[in-house]
Protein backbone atom coordinates (compact mmCIF):
# COMPACT_ATOMS: atom_id res chain seq x y z
CA UNK A 1 0.00 0.00 0.00
CA UNK A 2 1.40 3.29 -1.21
CA UNK A 3 1.49 6.77 0.54
CA UNK A 4 -1.23 7.82 -1.81
CA UNK A 5 -4.17 5.07 -0.75
CA UNK A 6 -2.95 5.53 3.13
CA UNK A 7 -4.31 9.02 2.82
CA UNK A 8 -7.25 7.82 1.32
CA UNK A 9 -8.38 5.52 4.09
CA UNK A 10 -6.79 8.26 7.12
CA UNK A 11 -8.57 11.44 7.16
CA UNK A 12 -6.77 14.09 9.21
CA UNK A 13 -9.05 16.19 11.60
CA UNK A 14 -8.39 19.78 11.06
CA UNK A 15 -6.65 21.13 14.25
CA UNK A 16 -9.43 23.84 16.19
CA UNK A 17 -7.74 26.95 17.07
CA UNK A 18 -10.52 28.31 19.32
CA UNK A 19 -8.81 27.20 23.15
CA UNK A 20 -12.75 27.21 24.03
CA UNK A 21 -14.49 24.82 21.34
CA UNK A 22 -11.04 22.64 21.21
CA UNK A 23 -11.68 22.41 25.46
CA UNK A 24 -15.52 21.69 24.87
CA UNK A 25 -14.75 18.88 21.82
CA UNK A 26 -12.98 16.45 24.84
CA UNK A 27 -16.41 16.79 26.82
CA UNK A 28 -18.55 13.69 26.04
CA UNK A 29 -20.83 13.84 28.98
CA UNK A 30 -21.62 15.80 32.29
CA UNK A 31 -18.15 14.05 33.67
CA UNK A 32 -15.51 15.28 31.11
CA UNK A 33 -17.44 18.93 31.85
CA UNK A 34 -16.53 18.31 35.80
CA UNK A 35 -13.10 17.41 35.37
CA UNK A 36 -12.63 20.06 32.49
CA UNK A 37 -14.37 22.52 35.58
CA UNK A 38 -11.63 20.91 38.07
CA UNK A 39 -8.92 21.93 36.21
CA UNK A 40 -9.86 26.14 35.28
CA UNK A 41 -11.55 26.76 38.69
CA UNK A 42 -10.02 27.92 42.23
CA UNK A 43 -10.52 24.66 45.01
CA UNK A 44 -12.89 26.75 47.40
CA UNK A 45 -15.18 27.80 44.53
CA UNK A 46 -15.03 24.24 42.63
CA UNK A 47 -15.80 22.86 46.17
CA UNK A 48 -19.01 25.20 46.37
CA UNK A 49 -20.76 23.73 43.25
CA UNK A 50 -19.37 20.11 44.09
CA UNK A 51 -20.16 19.56 47.79
CA UNK A 52 -22.62 18.88 50.07
CA UNK A 53 -23.67 18.31 53.56
CA UNK A 54 -21.71 16.46 56.07
CA UNK A 55 -20.84 13.37 54.99
CA UNK A 56 -21.78 13.98 51.12
CA UNK A 57 -23.94 11.35 52.06
CA UNK A 58 -27.39 12.41 50.25
CA UNK A 59 -25.36 13.43 47.40
CA UNK A 60 -23.53 10.42 46.53
CA UNK A 61 -27.51 8.43 46.72
CA UNK A 62 -29.20 10.97 44.36
CA UNK A 63 -26.85 9.63 41.69
CA UNK A 64 -27.10 6.11 42.95
CA UNK A 65 -31.09 6.24 43.41
CA UNK A 66 -31.02 7.19 39.69
CA UNK A 67 -28.79 4.06 38.71
CA UNK A 68 -30.72 1.43 40.13
CA UNK A 69 -33.31 1.55 37.87
CA UNK A 70 -32.87 -0.84 34.05
CA UNK A 71 -34.55 -0.33 31.03
CA UNK A 72 -36.83 -3.26 29.62
CA UNK A 73 -36.69 -1.89 26.07
CA UNK A 74 -39.47 -2.65 23.31
CA UNK A 75 -37.95 -3.38 20.30
CA UNK A 76 -38.95 -3.43 16.39
CA UNK A 77 -40.47 -0.07 16.88
CA UNK A 78 -40.06 2.55 14.34
CA UNK A 79 -38.12 5.24 16.24
CA UNK A 80 -36.81 6.98 13.10
CA UNK A 81 -38.72 10.40 14.40
CA UNK A 82 -38.75 11.05 18.26
CA UNK A 83 -40.61 13.79 19.45
CA UNK A 84 -38.97 15.42 22.67
CA UNK A 85 -41.11 18.15 23.17
CA UNK A 86 -43.59 18.21 26.27
CA UNK A 87 -45.86 20.98 27.65
CA UNK A 88 -45.16 22.44 31.45
CA UNK A 89 -47.42 25.42 32.59
CA UNK A 90 -49.12 26.38 29.48
CA UNK A 91 -45.73 26.65 27.82
CA UNK A 92 -44.04 24.24 25.03
CA UNK A 93 -40.38 22.86 26.10
CA UNK A 94 -38.02 21.45 23.95
CA UNK A 95 -37.84 18.45 26.29
CA UNK A 96 -38.62 17.69 29.75
CA UNK A 97 -36.15 19.81 31.70
CA UNK A 98 -35.48 23.17 33.35
CA UNK A 99 -32.91 25.03 34.34
CA UNK A 100 -33.04 24.85 38.82
CA UNK A 101 -31.64 27.83 40.76
CA UNK A 102 -28.14 27.84 41.91
CA UNK A 103 -26.72 30.62 44.56
CA UNK A 104 -23.38 32.73 43.18
CA UNK A 105 -23.43 31.49 39.64
CA UNK A 106 -21.53 34.94 39.00
CA UNK A 107 -18.71 33.43 41.09
CA UNK A 108 -18.33 30.35 39.12
CA UNK A 109 -17.83 32.58 35.84
CA UNK A 110 -18.93 36.40 35.05
CA UNK A 111 -21.58 35.82 32.74
CA UNK A 112 -23.93 33.85 35.35
CA UNK A 113 -26.85 33.97 35.51
CA UNK A 114 -27.11 35.40 32.65
CA UNK A 115 -25.62 32.94 30.46
CA UNK A 116 -27.68 30.05 31.87
CA UNK A 117 -30.78 31.69 31.09
CA UNK A 118 -30.17 32.32 27.65
CA UNK A 119 -28.67 28.90 27.28
CA UNK A 120 -32.31 27.77 28.27
CA UNK A 121 -33.50 30.04 25.90
CA UNK A 122 -32.22 28.93 23.19
CA UNK A 123 -33.64 25.25 23.70
CA UNK A 124 -36.72 26.82 24.97
CA UNK A 125 -36.38 25.35 28.60
CA UNK A 126 -37.30 27.62 31.44
CA UNK A 127 -34.11 29.10 34.19
CA UNK A 128 -35.47 29.66 37.69
CA UNK A 129 -33.21 32.40 39.25
CA UNK A 130 -32.52 32.05 43.30
CA UNK A 131 -32.86 34.28 45.79
CA UNK A 132 -28.96 34.11 46.08
CA UNK A 133 -28.13 35.18 42.62
CA UNK A 134 -25.36 38.01 41.67
CA UNK A 135 -27.57 38.74 38.83
CA UNK A 136 -30.85 41.37 40.31
CA UNK A 137 -34.36 39.91 39.45
CA UNK A 138 -34.81 43.15 37.05
CA UNK A 139 -31.50 42.82 35.24
CA UNK A 140 -31.89 39.03 34.92
CA UNK A 141 -35.30 39.84 33.49
CA UNK A 142 -34.34 42.23 31.09
CA UNK A 143 -31.03 40.29 29.73
CA UNK A 144 -33.40 37.30 29.33
CA UNK A 145 -36.03 38.94 27.07
CA UNK A 146 -33.34 40.66 24.74
CA UNK A 147 -32.63 36.99 23.74
CA UNK A 148 -35.50 35.41 23.52
CA UNK A 149 -35.79 33.71 26.60
CA UNK A 150 -38.83 34.14 28.20
CA UNK A 151 -39.99 31.03 30.51
CA UNK A 152 -38.00 32.71 33.81
CA UNK A 153 -38.86 31.15 37.31
CA UNK A 154 -37.96 32.64 40.54
CA UNK A 155 -36.74 31.14 43.47
CA UNK A 156 -38.06 32.16 46.64
CA UNK A 157 -36.61 31.62 50.20
CA UNK A 158 -38.62 32.98 53.04
CA UNK A 159 -37.22 35.77 54.80
CA UNK A 160 -37.45 35.96 58.79
CA UNK A 161 -38.57 39.55 57.59
CA UNK A 162 -41.52 39.37 55.35
CA UNK A 163 -41.46 42.76 54.58
CA UNK A 164 -38.39 41.61 52.65
CA UNK A 165 -39.86 38.10 51.21
CA UNK A 166 -43.24 39.82 49.82
CA UNK A 167 -40.97 42.44 48.16
CA UNK A 168 -39.21 40.02 46.12
CA UNK A 169 -42.42 38.13 45.16
CA UNK A 170 -43.50 41.54 44.16
CA UNK A 171 -40.25 42.75 42.42
CA UNK A 172 -40.52 39.16 40.47
CA UNK A 173 -44.04 39.38 39.61
CA UNK A 174 -43.69 43.01 38.24
CA UNK A 175 -40.73 41.71 35.98
CA UNK A 176 -42.87 38.80 34.36
CA UNK A 177 -41.49 35.88 36.02
CA UNK A 178 -43.95 32.71 35.31
CA UNK A 179 -43.46 30.67 38.26
CA UNK A 180 -42.70 31.21 41.35
CA UNK A 181 -40.80 28.40 43.54
CA UNK A 182 -41.04 28.21 46.70
CA UNK A 183 -37.80 26.56 48.69
CA UNK A 184 -38.77 25.14 52.05
CA UNK A 185 -36.03 22.67 53.42
CA UNK A 186 -33.66 25.97 54.65
CA UNK A 187 -34.78 26.41 57.74
CA UNK A 188 -31.21 26.28 59.10
CA UNK A 189 -28.07 25.98 57.24
CA UNK A 190 -27.04 22.64 55.90
CA UNK A 191 -23.36 21.77 57.68
CA UNK A 192 -21.35 22.14 54.41
CA UNK A 193 -17.89 20.58 55.48
CA UNK A 194 -16.01 21.56 52.48
CA UNK A 195 -17.35 25.75 52.75
CA UNK A 196 -16.30 25.76 55.94
CA UNK A 197 -12.89 24.30 55.36
CA UNK A 198 -12.01 26.46 52.58
CA UNK A 199 -13.73 29.57 54.44
CA UNK A 200 -15.34 30.46 51.17
CA UNK A 201 -16.55 34.02 51.14
CA UNK A 202 -18.36 36.11 48.44
CA UNK A 203 -16.85 37.25 46.56
CA UNK A 204 -13.79 35.12 47.17
CA UNK A 205 -10.98 36.88 49.22
CA UNK A 206 -7.45 36.97 47.70
CA UNK A 207 -6.90 35.25 51.43
CA UNK A 208 -2.59 33.76 51.63
CA UNK A 209 -4.30 30.54 50.17
CA UNK A 210 -6.04 32.04 47.44
CA UNK A 211 -2.86 34.20 46.01
CA UNK A 212 -0.61 31.17 46.03
CA UNK A 213 -3.69 30.04 43.65
CA UNK A 214 -3.37 32.66 41.63
CA UNK A 215 -0.74 31.15 40.01
CA UNK A 216 -2.53 28.03 38.88
CA UNK A 217 -5.92 29.70 38.07
CA UNK A 218 -4.86 32.84 36.54
CA UNK A 219 -7.33 32.75 33.91
CA UNK A 220 -10.33 32.67 37.05
CA UNK A 221 -8.60 35.69 39.03
CA UNK A 222 -8.41 37.80 35.91
CA UNK A 223 -11.99 37.58 34.81
CA UNK A 224 -13.00 38.01 38.09
CA UNK A 225 -11.10 41.24 38.58
CA UNK A 226 -11.92 42.68 35.08
CA UNK A 227 -15.63 42.20 35.71
CA UNK A 228 -18.25 43.94 38.45
CA UNK A 229 -18.08 42.85 42.30
CA UNK A 230 -20.28 39.97 42.81
CA UNK A 231 -23.00 40.79 45.43
CA UNK A 232 -26.11 39.28 46.33
CA UNK A 233 -27.95 41.46 44.23
CA UNK A 234 -31.48 40.68 45.95
CA UNK A 235 -30.69 41.99 48.97
CA UNK A 236 -30.87 44.95 49.86
CA UNK A 237 -28.23 47.31 52.00
CA UNK A 238 -28.52 45.95 55.65
CA UNK A 239 -29.16 42.43 54.27
CA UNK A 240 -25.84 41.55 52.54
CA UNK A 241 -23.43 38.50 53.68
CA UNK A 242 -20.38 37.18 52.77
CA UNK A 243 -21.09 33.24 53.87
CA UNK A 244 -23.58 30.52 53.06
CA UNK A 245 -24.13 30.36 57.42
CA UNK A 246 -24.72 34.78 56.91
CA UNK A 247 -27.62 34.15 54.44
CA UNK A 248 -28.98 31.58 55.48
CA UNK A 249 -29.66 32.70 58.69
CA UNK A 250 -31.59 35.62 57.73
CA UNK A 251 -34.12 32.83 56.23
CA UNK A 252 -37.34 32.13 58.25
CA UNK A 253 -37.13 28.91 60.53
CA UNK A 254 -40.75 29.27 60.91
CA UNK A 255 -42.43 28.77 57.50
CA UNK A 256 -45.36 26.72 57.31
CA UNK A 257 -48.21 25.44 54.76
CA UNK A 258 -50.56 28.70 56.09
CA UNK A 259 -47.28 30.85 54.72
CA UNK A 260 -47.92 28.63 51.39
CA UNK A 261 -51.71 30.03 51.28
CA UNK A 262 -50.76 33.78 52.21
CA UNK A 263 -48.04 33.34 48.94
CA UNK A 264 -50.83 31.70 46.90
CA UNK A 265 -52.97 34.53 46.94
CA UNK A 266 -50.17 37.37 46.40
CA UNK A 267 -48.30 35.42 43.35
CA UNK A 268 -49.97 35.60 40.11
CA UNK A 269 -48.20 33.04 38.15
CA UNK A 270 -48.36 29.41 38.63
CA UNK A 271 -46.54 28.39 42.31
CA UNK A 272 -44.33 25.15 42.86
CA UNK A 273 -43.23 24.02 46.63
CA UNK A 274 -39.34 23.21 46.51
CA UNK A 275 -38.55 20.62 48.99
CA UNK A 276 -38.08 16.99 49.87
CA UNK A 277 -41.95 16.44 50.43
CA UNK A 278 -43.09 13.01 50.61
CA UNK A 279 -46.96 12.19 49.61
CA UNK A 280 -48.78 13.50 52.68
CA UNK A 281 -46.91 16.96 52.78
CA UNK A 282 -47.02 17.02 48.55
CA UNK A 283 -50.99 16.81 49.01
CA UNK A 284 -51.03 19.63 52.03
CA UNK A 285 -49.35 21.80 49.60
CA UNK A 286 -51.46 21.18 46.73
CA UNK A 287 -54.84 21.63 48.69
CA UNK A 288 -52.84 25.44 50.30
CA UNK A 289 -52.85 25.94 46.40
CA UNK A 290 -49.34 25.09 45.08
CA UNK A 291 -49.70 23.96 41.17
CA UNK A 292 -47.06 21.92 41.49
CA UNK A 293 -44.36 20.35 43.69
CA UNK A 294 -40.29 19.76 42.76
CA UNK A 295 -39.13 17.23 44.37
CA UNK A 296 -35.70 18.14 46.01
CA UNK A 297 -33.00 17.63 48.81
CA UNK A 298 -30.74 20.96 47.64
CA UNK A 299 -28.56 18.28 46.29
CA UNK A 300 -27.84 16.88 49.26
CA UNK A 301 -26.56 20.47 50.54
CA UNK A 302 -28.94 20.73 53.47
CA UNK A 303 -30.12 17.59 55.61
CA UNK A 304 -27.46 14.88 54.73
CA UNK A 305 -28.75 11.05 54.66
CA UNK A 306 -32.35 12.51 52.90
CA UNK A 307 -33.98 10.23 51.01
CA UNK A 308 -33.07 10.81 47.40
CA UNK A 309 -36.14 12.72 45.78
CA UNK A 310 -36.39 10.14 42.24
CA UNK A 311 -37.68 7.44 45.23
CA UNK A 312 -40.54 9.94 45.87
CA UNK A 313 -42.09 10.51 43.18
CA UNK A 314 -43.97 7.28 42.59
CA UNK A 315 -45.50 8.06 46.42
CA UNK A 316 -46.10 11.76 45.29
CA UNK A 317 -47.75 11.09 41.74
CA UNK A 318 -49.96 8.97 43.44
CA UNK A 319 -50.70 11.17 46.56
CA UNK A 320 -51.39 14.55 44.14
CA UNK A 321 -53.08 12.83 41.10
CA UNK A 322 -52.57 13.67 37.76
CA UNK A 323 -53.42 17.35 37.47
CA UNK A 324 -50.48 18.77 39.52
CA UNK A 325 -46.99 18.96 37.89
CA UNK A 326 -44.12 17.18 39.93
CA UNK A 327 -40.93 17.77 39.12
CA UNK A 328 -37.71 16.40 40.38
CA UNK A 329 -33.93 17.69 40.58
CA UNK A 330 -31.49 16.49 42.88
CA UNK A 331 -28.97 13.73 41.09
CA UNK A 332 -29.77 14.11 37.24
CA UNK A 333 -26.29 13.86 35.37
CA UNK A 334 -27.21 11.76 32.50
CA UNK A 335 -30.66 11.79 29.80
CA UNK A 336 -31.11 8.59 30.67
CA UNK A 337 -31.84 10.10 34.20
CA UNK A 338 -34.29 12.03 32.72
CA UNK A 339 -35.78 9.12 30.93
CA UNK A 340 -36.37 7.22 34.71
CA UNK A 341 -37.79 10.33 35.71
CA UNK A 342 -40.12 10.78 33.50
CA UNK A 343 -40.96 6.97 33.49
CA UNK A 344 -41.70 7.30 37.06
CA UNK A 345 -44.13 9.65 36.62
CA UNK A 346 -42.49 12.79 36.99
CA UNK A 347 -43.69 16.08 34.61
CA UNK A 348 -39.85 17.40 33.79
CA UNK A 349 -36.23 17.28 35.66
CA UNK A 350 -34.22 19.81 36.89
CA UNK A 351 -30.63 20.30 36.94
CA UNK A 352 -28.03 22.33 38.26
CA UNK A 353 -24.76 21.17 39.08
CA UNK A 354 -24.84 19.35 35.64
CA UNK A 355 -25.26 23.06 34.01
CA UNK A 356 -22.66 25.05 36.37
CA UNK A 357 -20.17 22.52 35.44
CA UNK A 358 -20.27 23.21 31.98
CA UNK A 359 -20.38 27.36 32.63
CA UNK A 360 -17.17 26.84 34.95
CA UNK A 361 -15.30 24.99 32.29
CA UNK A 362 -16.50 27.20 29.37
CA UNK A 363 -18.79 29.79 30.54
CA UNK A 364 -22.05 30.46 28.67
CA UNK A 365 -20.59 27.64 25.32
CA UNK A 366 -19.97 25.57 28.23
CA UNK A 367 -23.81 25.46 29.36
CA UNK A 368 -24.91 24.61 25.74
CA UNK A 369 -22.63 22.31 25.47
CA UNK A 370 -24.08 20.60 28.55
CA UNK A 371 -27.65 21.18 27.31
CA UNK A 372 -26.77 19.20 24.53
CA UNK A 373 -25.15 16.29 25.49
CA UNK A 374 -28.09 15.78 27.69
CA UNK A 375 -30.45 16.52 24.56
CA UNK A 376 -28.73 13.95 22.58
CA UNK A 377 -28.31 11.16 25.50
CA UNK A 378 -32.10 12.12 26.33
CA UNK A 379 -33.45 11.06 22.46
CA UNK A 380 -30.92 8.14 22.24
CA UNK A 381 -32.34 6.72 25.38
CA UNK A 382 -36.23 6.82 24.13
CA UNK A 383 -35.45 5.51 20.95
CA UNK A 384 -33.49 2.63 22.22
CA UNK A 385 -36.34 2.33 24.62
CA UNK A 386 -38.67 1.87 21.79
CA UNK A 387 -40.35 5.30 22.90
CA UNK A 388 -41.36 8.07 20.08
CA UNK A 389 -42.70 10.93 22.38
CA UNK A 390 -42.53 11.85 25.76
CA UNK A 391 -46.45 11.24 26.59
CA UNK A 392 -45.77 7.65 25.74
CA UNK A 393 -42.63 7.07 28.11
CA UNK A 394 -45.17 8.75 31.00
CA UNK A 395 -47.78 6.29 29.97
CA UNK A 396 -46.10 3.53 29.46
CA UNK A 397 -42.68 4.31 31.57
CA UNK A 398 -43.17 1.70 34.85
CA UNK A 399 -43.06 -1.11 32.13
CA UNK A 400 -39.93 -0.35 30.56
CA UNK A 401 -38.39 -0.03 34.16
CA UNK A 402 -36.94 -2.84 36.41
CA UNK A 403 -35.17 -2.44 39.76
CA UNK A 404 -31.33 -3.57 39.74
Amino acid sequence: MNIGEIRQLIRMKPVEVDVIKRRLARCHNVADLRRSARLLIPRPVFDYVDGAADDELSMAGNARAFRRWRFRPNELVDVADVDTGTQLFGRALSMPLAMAPTGYTRMMHPDGEVAVARAAGRRSLPYTLSTMSTTSIEDLATAARASGQDDIWFQLYVFKDRGLTQDLVQRAAACGYRVLAVTVDTTVTGNRTRDMRNGLVVPPELTVSAIASISSRPAYWVRMLRNPAITFANFPPGHQASTVAESIGQFSSSITFDDIAVLRAHWPGKLIVKGPLGGADARRAVDAGADGIQLSNHGGRQLDRAIAPIDLVEEVRAAVGDAPAVLVDSGIRHGADLVVALALGADAGLIGRAYLYGLMAAGEAGVDRTLELLATEFTRTMQLLGVTSVDELRKHGRDLLAKA
